[in-house]
């Protein structure tokens, strides 16, 4: 007996469904999903967003790492002339707390108070660059943070405003006593020479922690100019600033803070040696030129100054009402 036909599984049709059918591909309609060329925008602009978000979060996440990690390297030392680069890490408890102190006394005396940037010292070197007299900035140690750890040297807008979106992004992030620590530690102290570790070997054959005050002044007072002043046989600029700071922490009576010797060319420079040039502004005083730090450091007549111990200074007075706290 002959076995009854068995119907197929899908009726066959004529006329094509109005939908696609469940079991077969959708058909590929021109210059859509089945053109290779319709897909690569889509997969650009995917590739931009996620560049873009990878941009975002990067900077964030590296400052918010190194609160806890040191920092293996820094900018500023990836890009020293001098290789290869000295830097020893300390922790803040092997800082000596004279050097703290003197390097916010010579950097940044609202250091404790400020959210980063000092508006009144910003305002105030504006007005003193627009009339030409005496060039000068106005970082504090927490834009220095920023620029030694992510910038490049040199000055244009778009490295300041680099500089203070890590600026906002340090200072909402790390603390002040972080800040403080890792400024001591990537900080160049001359050139090469980074950190106060690496700078109290080099010039004073100790480490940090056995700083005497004088030679914690002296570090502070060559930060402005690392790669031209020499804490180790200071020119008489450096030991004028040092003794300043040294007035700024009490060991010594207060006095005028000394002024830089002029190097810009929109500066009046000495028509010679000990005489104020013709466009000296009136009642000017000559002032001491500073000598390279590797000449300072191989002139048999340059007098090194007396390295002087604890002991050798007078106890700290109380601080004047206008230091920041410390």
């Amino acid at each position: 007996m002959a076995r009854p036909p068995v119907p197929p599984r899908i009726a066959p049709r004529l006329e094509p469904d109005e939908a696609p059918h469940p079991l077969l591909p959708p058909p590929a309609l021109p210059g859509l999903d089945g053109d290779p060329a319709s897909r690569r925008p889509a997969r650009r602009g995917r590739r931009i967003a996620l560049g873009a978000l990878v941009l975002f979060l990067l900077p964030p996440a590296a400052v918010l790492a190194l609160r806890w990690v040191p920092p293996p390297t820094t900018a500023f030392m990836l890009q020293s002339p001098v290789k290869p680069v000295e830097y020893r890490w300390v922790p803040a408890a092997r800082q000596p707390e004279n050097l703290r102190r003197a390097v916010i006394a010579s950097e940044d005396q609202k250091f404790w108070t400020h959210r980063g940037f000092d508006l009144d010292a910003i305002q105030e070197a504006l007005a003193r660059n627009q009339k030409g007299r005496h060039v000068r900035g106005a970082s504090t140690i927490s834009q220095q943070v920023a620029k030694n750890l992510f910038l490049w040297p040199g000055r244009s807008w778009l490295r300041k405003g680099v500089e203070a979106t890590f600026t906002v992004l340090i200072e909402a992030l790390w603390g002040k006593a972080r800040i403080l620590e890792v400024y001591l530690n990537t900080a160049e102290f001359g050139p090469g020479l980074f950190g106060a570790e690496a700078a109290a070997q080099r010039f004073f054959h100790r480490g940090a922690a056995q700083l005497t005050p004088e030679q914690c002044a002296r570090l502070a007072a060559v930060l402005p100019n690392p790669r031209k002043w020499n804490a180790e046989r200071p020119g008489p600029y450096v030991q004028a600033r040092a003794q300043w700071i040294l007035g700024q922490l009490g060991y010594r009576p207060p006095q005028p803070e000394p002024v830089a010797p002029i190097e810009s060319p929109r500066e009046w420079m000495p028509a010679q040696q000990g005489a104020p040039g013709p466009d000296a502004p009136p009642g000017t005083t000559p002032l001491p030129q500073e000598a390279p730090a590797a000449d300072a450091a191989t002139d048999p007549a340059e007098p090194a100054a007396p390295d002087l111990d604890a002991d050798d200074l007078p106890p700290p007075a109380e601080a004047p009402a206008s230091d920041a706290p410390h």
